[in-house]
């Protein structure tokens, strides 16, 4: 797959891959890249990531709070809120509806 591709596809869904994971368990940012890199989504630079949990915490569909590290510095988890749950509702069905679409007419080309 085409780099460019795969980068544009990403920017389209990468919200609600990261809100995905956090209605799984609350994380922290290294932890969300590692998820996204063994879900075969990664890997994801902090820089692409970073301001996409700001995005996220700005527009209230996530919460973030500092703790102390057991072994290192202090790390910054991420939660959904309610409102992320309902985004991630919402928005997870609009894209399997896409999704599903798309496959039926790229899968039209299989029958000439």
């Amino acid at each position: 797959m085409e780099t460019d591709r795969r980068s544009q596809w990403l920017r389209g869904v990468l919200d609600l891959c990261v809100l995905a994971l956090l209605d799984e368990q609350e994380s922290y940012g290294y932890q969300l890249a590692q998820a996204l890199d063994a879900a075969g989504i990664g890997p994801i630079q902090g820089g692409t990531l970073y301001p996409v949990l700001l995005r996220l915490q700005r527009t209230g569909l996530i919460v973030a709070d500092w703790r102390a590290g057991d072994a290192g510095p202090a790390r910054k988890y991420y939660r959904l809120t309610e409102t992320g749950r309902q985004s991630l509702r919402h928005g997870g069905h609009d894209w399997q509806t896409f999704s599903t679409r798309v496959t039926t007419l790229i899968g039209k080309g299989d029958d000439r």
